[in-house]
């Protein structure tokens, strides 16, 4: 019972460790790619800004991994390196939604809140690896469609922010108009976890059970949509139906679901 309670302590501690970590390394890549986003090119210091932001993440969520207070299963990202121009579109229920997705999809690019863009933890990186921020609609939407006619891969949350209510918020119509003009298809990516710690409405004071598991797959690939508001509608049902079943009936997740709190 003694060092059942001291693992999840150490292992609670790491989750914190990592937080912080992520929060350092952040800050210290982006104080380096401020400088190299005037020496690079622009293309040189997008590749370069990417790649390392990948193989940061991915080391990361690999210490987490180590120390116990997470497990993650990520392998069916991997199919996207070579898929050419995709919008990928994950459900949105924490915080580490995009660190998983960008940590295995390094070629794609991603629409960012103007708040973090602006950031001093996350606003040199993001401008050096071309990211896009969000706070004008058109240009958002202008800039996403040049990224993906230039043959890149765009990650952007359909919901537009985590997940306030289960299964997943309303769905916003950008992905709609931005798959349209680009003609590119949407991937939808699922992303099921066995907690809502680090989603919206828990309090960080609030300890979840440990280790924390997250599977991410690859769900259905749509076509561009032709009839904007009724693809909307179409991924919306498409994502409810993939997340009625709670989270535990995926491999590997606990039976101990935890409800999200309203």
């Amino acid at each position: 019972m003694v060092l059942r309670s001291l693992r999840a302590a150490w292992a609670y501690a790491m989750l914190w460790y990592g937080l912080g970590l992520l929060a350092l390394g952040s800050l210290a890549w982006g104080l380096v790619a401020l400088p190299l986003q005037v020496a690079l090119p622009r293309r040189t210091g997008r590749a370069i800004g990417r790649a390392v932001i990948a193989r940061g993440f991915r080391l990361y969520l690999g210490t987490l991994q180590a120390a116990g207070a997470c497990r993650f299963d990520l392998g069916a990202l991997d199919a996207l390196r070579g898929a050419g121009p995709l919008i990928l579109a994950p459900n949105h229920p924490s915080l580490l939604d995009a660190v998983m997705v960008l940590s295995r999809a390094p070629q794609a690019t991603c629409v960012l809140k103007a708040t973090l863009f602006d950031g001093v933890l996350f606003g040199g990186g993001a401008r050096l690896a071309g990211y896009i921020r969000n706070d004008s609609p058109m240009a958002m939407v202008r800039s996403a469609v040049d990224e993906l006619r230039a043959g890149g891969q765009l990650l952007l949350f359909p919901e537009g922010t985590r997940t306030v209510r289960a299964p997943l918020n309303p769905l916003r119509g950008a992905i709609a108009l931005i798959a349209s003009r680009a003609g590119v298809p949407v991937q939808a990516v699922v992303i099921e976890a066995d907690s809502a710690f680090l989603g919206k409405g828990w309090p960080l004071t609030r300890r979840p059970a440990l280790p924390l598991r997250y599977r991410v797959r690859l769900g259905r690939r749509f076509d561009p949509p032709q009839d904007l508001h009724a693809f909307v509608r179409e991924l919306e049902q498409y994502f409810a139906r993939e997340l009625a079943e709670p989270a535990a009936a995926a491999p590997g997740l606990r039976a101990d679901v935890e409800s999200r709190p309203a």
